[in-house]
């Protein structure tokens, strides 16, 4: 038992460091980016014994100015919602990566030991519940902050899920029906096989359109240009209005991890999640019948390593897409959100049946 919960800490510890340590460097990265497609210089103010290291000692700036500034709640608000709200929204977004496979099992002290924090067999229901329930941390923000603008966002933010969570779920549909699995493990293995004999069998090639309603549905859910209608800055200030302190950065660092699970996800069911091409558990069988013997850890770090890879690169065009579009105007948001995406995400189901129907026969 007591070597069960060690290695259910230990992941759990890796895979929370991995999260935070990355979303500290979106808070850089974000800033570098825009300033180099815009042409300018960037963050580079911080540096430690004249080393400026091209403004990462930023990322520590920032946490340390949030400290120490002024935890103010307004006059009038609730204080006990005011303080749980922003770590309500923390804590959910963190809750959904625990049924995320970051690599497949290995065999540790006897043990199968697969690599999630926490499994489930129905691990995509689980991260829908919790993706949803981290709306009332925004919610609770405007609410109890004793301001309309503020309340004004909160209600802005709970339309704008339920309109882009409900095309989100339709569109994994499609997904389901071809892999029949709610075990994001089972699932990643699946894709694993090939197409044709040389093509990885990955949700992408498969559920194309899948693919772009659900990245588009995802950008929304993080409420970030071209979806930052609950915050608003030039029409609002939005939900966190009335915030400070290291509360406002608990709001700040919930929008970076958001933007990192909404990347793991779709790495998890259009890209192969862990998988490799061609890499199998005692190591590469290309199509063309050569192959190469790799070790069990090898393959399991090979694995980590895939998954990570393709998690930061769907976070740098997330970033990309937050710095080159306009921000929609609200009737534009829930038009598309109801009038096209919801109608074509259950175009996608019906198709999706129909070739399975077909392909049966």
């Amino acid at each position: 038992m007591w070597v069960d919960v060690l290695i259910m800490a230990v992941k759990l510890v890796v895979f929370l460091s991995c999260v935070l340590g990355l979303t500290s460097f979106l808070t850089w990265m974000e800033r570098k980016q825009s300033a180099v497609m815009q042409d300018r210089l960037g963050a580079n103010r911080a540096p430690v014994f004249g080393v400026r290291a091209f403004g990462l000692f930023h990322i520590f700036a920032d946490a340390l100015k949030m400290f120490f500034k002024e935890d103010y709640v307004p006059p009038g608000g609730d204080k006990l919602l005011h303080t749980m709200a922003p770590f309500a929204a923390l804590f959910f977004a963190l809750m959904s990566f625990a049924a995320i496979p970051f690599g497949d099992s290995i065999q540790i002290a006897g043990r199968n030991v697969q690599l999630l924090v926490f499994p489930l067999n129905v691990g995509l229901l689980f991260i829908l519940a919790m993706m949803s329930m981290g709306i009332y941390g925004t919610f609770l923000a405007g609410f109890s902050s004793n301001n309309k603008y503020a309340y004004l966002g909160g209600l802005r933010a709970s339309s704008q899920m339920i309109s882009y969570e409900i095309t989100m779920g339709a569109t994994l549909v499609g997904v389901l029906m071809i892999f029949g699995t709610l075990d994001l493990g089972e699932l990643n293995r699946a894709q694993g096989t090939l197409l044709w004999g040389w093509l990885p069998k990955w949700g992408v090639f498969l559920q194309p359109l899948g693919f772009l309603l659900f990245m588009t549905a995802g950008l929304a859910e993080t409420k970030r240009v071209p979806f930052d209608l609950p915050e608003g800055e030039s029409e609002i200030i939005g939900y966190f209005l009335e915030y400070s302190s290291m509360k406002f950065g608990a709001f700040f660092m919930t929008d970076f991890v958001e933007t990192i699970l909404i990347a793991s996800l779709v790495a998890t069911f259009f890209f192969g999640g862990w998988q490799v091409p061609y890499l199998l558990s005692d190591g590469f069988h290309f199509p063309w019948g050569s192959a190469i013997a790799l070790s069990q850890v090898t393959v399991a770090l090979m694995q980590f390593v895939a998954f990570g890879v393709k998690v930061f690169l769907l976070c740098w065009f997330l970033l990309l897409v937050r710095w080159t579009l306009p921000r929609l105007r609200y009737d534009q948001l829930m038009r598309l959100g109801w009038k096209m995406m919801l109608p074509l995400s259950v175009l996608n189901i019906f198709a999706t049946a129909l070739i399975l129907l077909l392909l049966r026969k």
